[in-house]
Parts: C-alpha cells; structure tokens; sequence
C-alpha cells in the first residue's frame, strides 16, 4: 500500500498516475472490482494534508509521506473542507478534480497497530469523520513534482460535502 516518495509523478487523464497500481479507468481497488468491475475510478489520484501525518505522529505513529497510500502530501490546505468537484490545478499544468473521501481501510493497521481508528473521529453529533485523505481523477496531464504551488477552483454553483468513493 505504501508509496515511494519521487521527485516528480505524471498525471494521466482518465487513467491516474502513470506507474501506479490504481491507475486505470475503471475501479482498481480490490474490494470495489469484487463488487462491480465495471465502476469508474474515482479513485486514481489519493492525497493527504502533511497536517493528518504530524498528527499522526503526535499520536505516536512514525509515518513519513506516501506510506499510507497517498500519491500526493500537500501542506496548507484542508483537504477535507473542499466540496466535491473542487479542481486542483497543479505546477500551473495538471488538473486534479476531487470525487470524495478516502474511506480508510484495515490495511492501515498492517502498517502501524490501531492507525485506523487514528484517521478516524466522531463529530459533535456522533457522525464518522474520515481522515486519510481525499480521492480525484486526472482532468488534465502533465508531469508534476515536490513544492508545485497547487491553485484550488471551487465548483460553481451549489457545494456537495465529500463522501467516501
């Protein structure tokens, strides 16, 4: 599940990151293609605040960038506050629309004993916060590397919370 850290990744339309294992048109998690192996993947590109992993390391979880499947770290930005649709364009090149909340999954704790539950929260009304990230497919290639400066355009019109894709 783990990624390795690069200097620069390619981002390919409809597909993901060139190289990666979920890239692909269709679903390539293991648990969705069980399912229905016909689904879109809405789930190519996979990127979390580098806020989460000093949180996590706060809670006494070692985690460096991309270990726990993320293919993007990105400081400064709540990734869990932008709506759905929201488009990141990236290095002024790529193009990166959010489809959802990355539903976390039990192989976190083969990484780290309890690391699931430690993305995981209850709001003020009891409601499930999921906190390992957030999931988009490609809109627009190009090839993308560490400290891009990443633009964020809101969807127009109404905004839609992230749900887990």
């Amino acid at each position: 599940m783990s990624k390795p850290n690069r200097t620069s990744i390619r981002l390919v339309v409809g597909l993901g990151i060139a190289g990666d294992a979920h890239c692909g048109e269709k679903v390539q998690h293991r648990s969705r293609v069980e399912r229905d192996p016909s689904q879109p993947n809405l789930r190519q590109v996979h990127l979390v605040s580098a806020e989460l992993l000093d949180e996590l390391r706060e809670a006494g979880f070692d985690l460096a960038p991309g270990e726990i499947g993320e293919n993007i770290t990105t400081r400064g930005i709540d990734l869990l506050a932008l709506p759905r649709g929201t488009q990141l364009t990236i290095g002024g090149e790529a193009i990166i629309e959010i489809t959802g909340l990355r539903n976390p999954c039990g192989q976190l704790n083969g990484i780290a004993k309890g690391l699931m539950a430690a993305t995981l929260e209850r709001n003020s009304e009891g409601g499930l916060i999921r906190k390992a990230g957030i999931m988009g497919i490609v809109r627009r290639a190009g090839e993308i590397a560490a400290g891009h400066p990443i633009e964020i355009e809101l969807p127009s019109g109404e905004h839609h919370p992230l749900e887990p894709v």
